[in-house]
Protein backbone atom coordinates (compact mmCIF):
# COMPACT_ATOMS: atom_id res chain seq x y z
CA UNK A 1 0.00 0.00 0.00
CA UNK A 2 1.47 3.39 -0.77
CA UNK A 3 1.42 6.24 1.70
CA UNK A 4 0.54 8.76 -0.72
CA UNK A 5 -2.98 10.45 -0.07
CA UNK A 6 -5.50 11.17 -2.33
CA UNK A 7 -8.36 13.47 -3.39
CA UNK A 8 -11.99 13.23 -0.79
CA UNK A 9 -14.21 10.56 -2.85
CA UNK A 10 -16.46 13.43 -1.99
CA UNK A 11 -14.59 15.87 -4.37
CA UNK A 12 -14.57 18.91 -2.17
CA UNK A 13 -17.51 18.13 0.09
CA UNK A 14 -14.78 18.27 2.91
CA UNK A 15 -14.55 14.58 3.46
CA UNK A 16 -11.32 13.09 4.39
CA UNK A 17 -8.52 12.33 2.17
CA UNK A 18 -8.80 8.87 1.03
CA UNK A 19 -5.53 6.95 0.55
CA UNK A 20 -4.30 5.93 -2.92
CA UNK A 21 -3.44 1.73 -2.48
CA UNK A 22 -1.01 0.20 -4.56
CA UNK A 23 -0.45 -4.03 -5.13
CA UNK A 24 1.18 -5.86 -7.60
CA UNK A 25 -0.80 -4.95 -11.10
CA UNK A 26 -3.28 -2.44 -8.98
CA UNK A 27 -3.55 0.83 -8.13
CA UNK A 28 -6.77 1.92 -6.28
CA UNK A 29 -7.37 5.55 -6.31
CA UNK A 30 -10.25 7.91 -5.20
CA UNK A 31 -13.06 7.60 -7.62
CA UNK A 32 -14.30 10.40 -9.29
CA UNK A 33 -17.21 11.83 -11.29
CA UNK A 34 -14.68 11.76 -14.53
CA UNK A 35 -14.88 8.23 -13.82
CA UNK A 36 -18.57 7.56 -15.61
CA UNK A 37 -17.61 7.15 -18.99
CA UNK A 38 -15.01 4.44 -18.27
CA UNK A 39 -17.29 2.49 -16.06
CA UNK A 40 -20.56 2.83 -18.30
CA UNK A 41 -20.09 -0.39 -19.67
CA UNK A 42 -19.78 -1.93 -16.21
CA UNK A 43 -23.07 -0.02 -14.83
CA UNK A 44 -25.21 -0.66 -18.09
CA UNK A 45 -24.41 -4.58 -17.81
CA UNK A 46 -27.56 -6.41 -17.09
CA UNK A 47 -25.31 -9.18 -15.77
CA UNK A 48 -23.15 -7.62 -13.75
CA UNK A 49 -25.47 -5.72 -11.77
CA UNK A 50 -28.34 -8.88 -11.24
CA UNK A 51 -27.12 -9.04 -8.21
CA UNK A 52 -25.94 -5.63 -7.00
CA UNK A 53 -28.14 -2.71 -5.32
CA UNK A 54 -28.99 -1.16 -8.50
CA UNK A 55 -30.25 -2.06 -12.04
CA UNK A 56 -28.29 -1.59 -15.22
CA UNK A 57 -28.57 1.60 -16.32
CA UNK A 58 -29.88 2.68 -19.65
CA UNK A 59 -27.59 5.99 -20.49
CA UNK A 60 -24.26 7.12 -19.79
CA UNK A 61 -26.72 10.36 -17.73
CA UNK A 62 -28.12 7.47 -15.81
CA UNK A 63 -24.60 6.48 -15.00
CA UNK A 64 -23.00 9.89 -14.45
CA UNK A 65 -25.73 10.08 -12.10
CA UNK A 66 -25.42 7.02 -10.60
CA UNK A 67 -21.55 7.72 -9.75
CA UNK A 68 -22.38 11.12 -8.78
CA UNK A 69 -24.90 10.09 -5.62
CA UNK A 70 -22.49 6.98 -4.48
CA UNK A 71 -19.01 10.05 -4.45
CA UNK A 72 -21.45 12.03 -2.69
CA UNK A 73 -22.78 9.97 -0.13
CA UNK A 74 -20.94 10.77 3.13
CA UNK A 75 -21.30 7.06 4.66
CA UNK A 76 -19.28 5.56 1.93
CA UNK A 77 -15.77 5.16 0.69
CA UNK A 78 -15.12 4.53 -2.93
CA UNK A 79 -12.03 3.80 -4.68
CA UNK A 80 -11.82 2.93 -8.77
CA UNK A 81 -9.87 0.20 -9.51
CA UNK A 82 -7.11 0.84 -12.21
CA UNK A 83 -4.47 -1.10 -13.63
CA UNK A 84 -0.94 -0.20 -12.83
CA UNK A 85 0.53 2.00 -15.99
CA UNK A 86 -3.14 2.84 -16.53
CA UNK A 87 -5.18 5.34 -14.72
CA UNK A 88 -8.79 4.41 -16.20
CA UNK A 89 -11.37 2.81 -14.15
CA UNK A 90 -11.75 -1.05 -14.65
CA UNK A 91 -14.13 -1.45 -11.60
CA UNK A 92 -14.45 -0.02 -7.83
CA UNK A 93 -14.21 -1.05 -3.87
CA UNK A 94 -16.14 0.58 -1.29
CA UNK A 95 -16.98 0.51 2.32
CA UNK A 96 -18.97 2.03 4.70
CA UNK A 97 -18.52 2.27 8.30
CA UNK A 98 -21.43 0.04 10.35
CA UNK A 99 -20.33 0.74 13.71
CA UNK A 100 -17.93 3.51 14.01
CA UNK A 101 -14.21 2.65 14.52
CA UNK A 102 -15.16 -1.25 14.95
CA UNK A 103 -17.56 -2.54 12.07
CA UNK A 104 -17.32 -2.44 7.86
CA UNK A 105 -19.12 -3.34 5.27
CA UNK A 106 -17.55 -3.74 2.04
CA UNK A 107 -18.95 -3.63 -1.75
CA UNK A 108 -17.28 -4.27 -5.26
CA UNK A 109 -17.86 -4.62 -8.76
CA UNK A 110 -15.78 -5.14 -11.84
CA UNK A 111 -16.00 -4.69 -15.49
CA UNK A 112 -16.73 -8.17 -17.47
CA UNK A 113 -13.90 -7.86 -19.38
CA UNK A 114 -11.83 -8.47 -16.10
CA UNK A 115 -13.90 -11.21 -14.80
CA UNK A 116 -11.67 -14.34 -14.02
CA UNK A 117 -8.19 -12.71 -13.53
CA UNK A 118 -8.44 -12.36 -9.36
CA UNK A 119 -8.19 -8.60 -9.79
CA UNK A 120 -11.56 -8.11 -7.09
CA UNK A 121 -9.97 -10.29 -4.49
CA UNK A 122 -6.47 -8.61 -5.92
CA UNK A 123 -8.09 -4.96 -4.48
CA UNK A 124 -10.41 -6.04 -1.92
CA UNK A 125 -7.79 -7.32 0.24
CA UNK A 126 -5.62 -4.09 -0.30
CA UNK A 127 -8.92 -2.27 1.10
CA UNK A 128 -8.95 -5.21 3.84
CA UNK A 129 -5.89 -4.59 5.17
CA UNK A 130 -6.34 -0.55 5.47
CA UNK A 131 -9.53 -1.50 7.20
CA UNK A 132 -7.62 -3.54 9.76
CA UNK A 133 -4.41 -1.10 9.60
CA UNK A 134 -7.32 1.63 10.79
CA UNK A 135 -8.36 -0.71 13.74
CA UNK A 136 -11.46 -2.01 12.74
CA UNK A 137 -12.26 -5.46 14.20
CA UNK A 138 -15.09 -6.96 11.67
CA UNK A 139 -15.03 -6.49 8.10
CA UNK A 140 -18.23 -7.81 6.27
CA UNK A 141 -19.95 -8.19 3.22
CA UNK A 142 -23.97 -9.02 2.47
CA UNK A 143 -24.36 -11.09 -1.09
CA UNK A 144 -27.56 -12.73 -3.05
CA UNK A 145 -27.10 -16.64 -2.58
CA UNK A 146 -27.52 -17.20 -6.05
CA UNK A 147 -24.25 -14.44 -6.37
CA UNK A 148 -21.70 -17.52 -7.23
CA UNK A 149 -18.92 -14.93 -8.44
CA UNK A 150 -19.58 -12.80 -5.45
CA UNK A 151 -19.30 -15.72 -2.56
CA UNK A 152 -16.52 -17.55 -4.64
CA UNK A 153 -14.37 -14.27 -4.16
CA UNK A 154 -15.35 -13.52 -0.11
CA UNK A 155 -14.42 -17.90 0.19
CA UNK A 156 -10.98 -16.79 -1.37
CA UNK A 157 -10.50 -14.01 1.17
CA UNK A 158 -11.16 -16.24 3.96
CA UNK A 159 -14.56 -14.68 5.12
CA UNK A 160 -17.45 -17.09 6.84
CA UNK A 161 -20.66 -17.57 6.04
CA UNK A 162 -22.47 -16.22 9.35
CA UNK A 163 -26.19 -16.12 8.44
CA UNK A 164 -28.82 -16.33 5.77
CA UNK A 165 -31.04 -13.59 6.46
CA UNK A 166 -34.68 -14.41 4.53
CA UNK A 167 -36.31 -12.18 2.58
CA UNK A 168 -34.47 -9.47 3.59
CA UNK A 169 -33.86 -7.26 0.02
CA UNK A 170 -37.01 -5.99 -2.35
CA UNK A 171 -34.55 -5.53 -5.20
CA UNK A 172 -34.74 -4.86 -9.26
CA UNK A 173 -35.24 -8.63 -9.32
CA UNK A 174 -37.63 -9.01 -6.47
CA UNK A 175 -37.21 -9.92 -2.79
CA UNK A 176 -34.05 -11.89 -2.08
CA UNK A 177 -32.76 -13.49 1.06
CA UNK A 178 -28.93 -11.92 1.64
CA UNK A 179 -26.08 -14.14 2.85
CA UNK A 180 -23.64 -12.27 5.47
CA UNK A 181 -20.14 -12.77 5.37
CA UNK A 182 -17.74 -11.76 8.03
CA UNK A 183 -14.03 -11.59 8.66
CA UNK A 184 -12.23 -10.89 11.84
CA UNK A 185 -8.86 -9.05 12.02
CA UNK A 186 -7.33 -11.81 13.66
CA UNK A 187 -8.52 -14.30 10.92
CA UNK A 188 -7.25 -11.86 8.61
CA UNK A 189 -3.51 -12.11 9.89
CA UNK A 190 -3.35 -15.52 10.16
CA UNK A 191 -4.67 -16.00 6.39
CA UNK A 192 -4.49 -13.44 4.71
CA UNK A 193 -4.52 -14.68 0.35
CA UNK A 194 -1.29 -13.28 -0.71
CA UNK A 195 -2.23 -12.48 -4.31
Amino acid sequence: MAAEEGEGAGGGTGRVSLPVMETERLILRPLRIEDAEALHPMYSDAEANTYGSHPATMTLDESRARLEKGIADPTWRAWAVTLKGDDTAIGTVACYEKRQGKVTEIGYVLKRAFWGRGIVTEAVAAMIDLLFAEGQRRVFADTDPDNKASKAVLERLGFTLEARLRAEWETHIGVRDSLIWGLLEDEWKAARPRT
